[in-house]
């Protein structure tokens, strides 16, 4: 490949974005035809001037738009087809905007130890219990009813029992209001749909939860970065990014973070409404991990904070329940709860009332209740094996998160090493992680990735742990190895 893309290094767009299109446009245009091969990152990144991760980024944009595609051994070639033939649909160029995919998580086989789903541990689901409140719900008389289109609020019992729970919580003042999203992920889309035009520039943490992100992206959305450290979002830095950017809205996450399991403190979650209300700008907040709490007290969620209805605050059973049912929810003031149940509507006429009916009953039979104490002691076992394996295994140099809750702990490897790098070597090993260049929005981390504990026992984490604790150690030992200076010729 002679096409050397040409880079604008203070541009808004992020570098790995500049090369993807460029290189996406030449294969599209049939410059570079279908079987050329392109230089492997390490040369490309090399030829740049950049981080070998930020050309492994643009590959994986293109293969994952299906332009090109990795051999091992032989290298990354073009498979996409150069223009359309005229007539043809051009699906390539169609979808073009969608170019931030969400990240899979599921082609691991069962004797890798993965972290890399943040998600419950499928062992501790208490199934007779389920079956229990699944039977109590099938012999009600008013079934068929739950089985008809319903209201796109959510089935009716449950929104009361959500509300009436918020209220008594003081997270819904008397002019908000509530609706039921499938999931949290759906409630996001939702607010994006209705505040969002092409081009809008959107405040958000950085690193940011992916789904966030390629959701955002997906609607054109622009977004600004504010770092994150180890008491969550740089609250510091609102003002001048609310004064300079005019984001329509604030997305954050108040408790346990995603990726970081940073929690941002009280004084934090008062300076940022303070700085919010003074801009005009919105707040989501996003509390989708804030009962998964194993240490330490609880904070008021920034929504209880808010005197100035500002705020939406979101909830979900999927992390402390059964993600699979797709049951989250909405608070915040009416007019937008009014817009948000319009556009769920369009989107989808309703949410599915029968798993809305069924978790109705397994909270009002205590059983919710007596499942969520069995996650928490679960989850502080598996968290304190975390952390406890990176303390024994990591080598010196290593810095990470140490969370009160959640499901994710944020490892900085030493440097130079890049966490994408050692990936492959780290799956053939047996152990898979997310590296941290997933989560980037402007600020790229090469040595950075997730660890995602929840959904493995204390064992296998420690197990874990160890394997990738030798991998990181051998992988240092060789680059210090590389850096030392060749004997002097005499």
């Amino acid at each position: 490949m002679d096409f050397r893309p040409a880079l604008i290094h203070d541009s808004e767009i992020p570098l790995y974005r500049q090369v993807f299109e460029q290189i996406a446009a030449k294969i599209r245009s049939g410059e570079l035809p279908r079987g050329e091969r392109l230089p492997a990152t390490r040369e490309l990144a090399g030829l740049l001037g950049l981080n070998r991760t930020t050309v492994s980024a643009a590959y994986e944009l293109l293969e994952a738009g299906g332009l090109i595609a990795g051999q091992v051994g032989r290298g990354s070639f073009v498979t996409g087809q150069a223009a359309a033939a005229r007539g043809a649909i051009d699906w390539t160029a169609l979808l073009e905007r969608n170019e931030t995919p969400l990240i899979g998580h599921s082609g691991f086989g069962r004797d890798v130890i993965s972290f890399a789903m943040s998600r419950p541990s499928r062992e501790l689901f208490p199934l007779d219990e389920f079956r229990a409140a699944c039977a109590t719900v099938l012999a009600r008389h008013d079934l068929a009813d739950i089985l008809q289109l319903g209201s796109p609020s959510g089935y009716e019992p449950l929104r009361r029992h959500l509300l009436d729970e918020a209220r008594a919580q003081h997270l819904a003042a008397p002019s908000d209001d509530l609706v039921i999203t499938n999931g949290c992920q759906q409630a996001l889309d939702l607010i994006g749909r209705v505040l969002l035009r092409p081009g809008d520039t959107v405040a958000v943490e950085d690193p940011v939860y992916t789904g966030l992100k390629a959701l955002l992206a997906g609607m054109g959305a622009h977004l600004v970065g504010i770092p994150v450290g180890p008491d969550g979002l740089d609250v510091a830095q609102l003002d001048r990014v609310f004064d300079r950017e005019r984001p329509r809205f604030l997305v954050v996450t108040s408790n346990f973070q995603n990726p970081t399991g940073a929690t941002l403190p009280l004084a934090a979650r008062r300076g940022l409404l303070e700085a919010a209300r003074a801009a005009g700008v919105p707040v989501v907040e996003n509390d989708a991990y804030g009962e998964l709490r194993y240490s330490g007290e609880p904070l008021p969620a920034i929504k209880q904070l808010d005197e100035h209805g500002g705020t939406v605050l979101l909830r979900s059973f999927s992390k402390v329940s059964f993600p699979g049912l797709r049951v989250g929810w909405a608070v915040g003031p009416k007019p937008l709860m009014d817009r948000l149940r319009q556009a769920k509507e369009a989107a989808d006429l309703h949410t599915d009332q029968l798993s809305q009916a069924v978790l109705l009953e397994f909270a009002e039979s205590g059983r919710l209740e007596a499942h969520l104490a069995r996650v928490l002691e679960a989850g502080a076992a598996r968290l304190a094996a975390t952390l406890d394996a990176c303390r024994r295994y990591l080598p010196p140099g290593t810095r990470w998160t140490r969370p009160e809750g959640g499901m994710n702990v944020w490892v900085r490897l030493p440097e130079p090493l890049d966490a994408g790098e050692l990936l492959a070597r780290a799956q053939k090993e047996g152990v898979a992680y997310l590296p941290g260049r997933y989560f980037a929005v402007s600020r790229l981390e090469p040595g950075a990735l997730r660890l995602s504990f929840a959904g493995l026992p204390p064992d296998q984490i420690r197990s874990g742990l160890e394997t990738l604790g030798r991998i990181v150690a051998g992988q240092l030992a060789s680059e210090s190895q590389s850096f030392e200076p060749a004997p002097a010729m005499v």
